[in-house]
């Protein structure tokens, strides 16, 4: 006798309920640092909209006006619109985990049941991760129902639109362009200066929060920088990768880690306070109950749908570098 929805549905909770240390729930984050700090620890920007047309993002660049006085000058109560909303869409992803009734019937017994339901459970959460940390990167080509990536985020094309506004469209009084995308496309070897030239292109002021403080890049060039540090012994292990349970070293004041879906040859520098993740809060890796498949042999499905962006409030706080070995 095939298992019914209703057995299903009690195996996925206590899957997901019961699994030793939330083991169950780590799977969506073990394969990815940067998406595992940013939407499982939440660190950065992290919003929890219930809804809207698309996630408006505030974009802060200018400020309110100030300046010195002498005796007797009047002062200005003027107030300065200093806040542009830019608009990131909403993201819509799913994974699929089917039992098909011929399984079910040759998995005789509760045990072997359990495996086979907990199996393609585990399944649709590892592809719902592999497709959300890959889409991290995407750039300004791609499909347009993917997450709006760090590629496009750093964009130098003045004139493409990046969450509704391109460069050109934000201008501050000083003549700068709050809404600059960043690439450093010179190449060459991966080096420490590179790796300070970066911050500081991205730097937005002075202080410990004003310079990118997370370096994201591939294995390869991970381990030439990690080969470099380690030579001249400038560095600490990561605490925030250990502690997520991913590989990392800590040199001045930034985490530098590898990530497998990293495009060939770039490095990321980016700053937490100016990236993160807006995510519905009925998109949270959300699973629907089981049911059987229209038209089938009493075949199952569960879905587990994620619905929300990878949204940025400043651009010229992130930078990409390519063609870098």
């Amino acid at each position: 006798m095939s298992t019914s929805t209703n057995e299903l549905d009690i195996i996925t909770q206590d899957y997901f309920e019961l699994a030793d240390g939330n083991m169950a729930r780590d799977i969506y984050f073990n394969t990815s640092f940067l998406l595992n700090y940013l939407l499982k620890q939440q660190k950065g920007i992290w919003e929890r909209p219930s809804g809207g047309f698309q996630i408006k993002v505030p974009l802060e660049y200018d400020g309110q006006n100030a300046a010195f006085y002498a005796k007797g000058d009047t002062v200005s109560s003027d107030d300065r619109e200093s806040i542009t909303e830019v608009f990131f869409d909403w993201k819509h992803a799913y994974s699929n985990a089917t039992v098909y009734r011929i399984d079910g019937l040759k998995n005789a017994g509760e045990y072997a049941t359990v495996q086979l339901a907990t199996q393609r459970i585990g399944g649709a959460q590892k592809s719902a991760t592999k497709l959300l940390a890959s889409s991290i990167y995407d750039g300004p080509g791609g499909s347009a129902n993917r997450l709006t990536g760090l590629l496009a985020c750093c964009n130098e094309t003045a004139t493409l639109a990046y969450a509704g506004k391109a460069e050109n469209d934000i201008v501050a009084e000083d003549g700068t362009k709050p809404w600059e995308g960043k690439v450093n496309s010179d190449g060459g070897s991966i080096s420490l200066a590179k790796l300070r030239t970066a911050c500081s292109i991205a730097k937005l002021y002075d202080g410990p929060t004003g310079k990118p403080d997370l370096i994201v890049t591939t294995e390869t060039l991970y381990n030439v920088l990690s080969d470099i540090l380690q030579a001249q012994q400038r560095f600490v292990d990561s605490s925030a990768t250990a502690e997520a349970g991913f590989t990392g070293l800590k040199f001045e004041g930034k985490d530098i880690f590898p990530d497998d879906y990293c495009p060939s040859g770039y490095m990321f520098a980016l700053n937490s306070n100016n990236v993160g993740f807006a995510v519905h809060k009925e998109g949270y890796f959300t699973r629907t109950a089981w049911k059987i498949i229209p038209d089938s042999p009493e075949d199952k499905t569960m879905k587990i749908y994620f619905d929300g962006n990878m949204i940025v409030n400043d651009r010229r706080a992130h930078i990409a570098y390519s063609g870098l070995n």
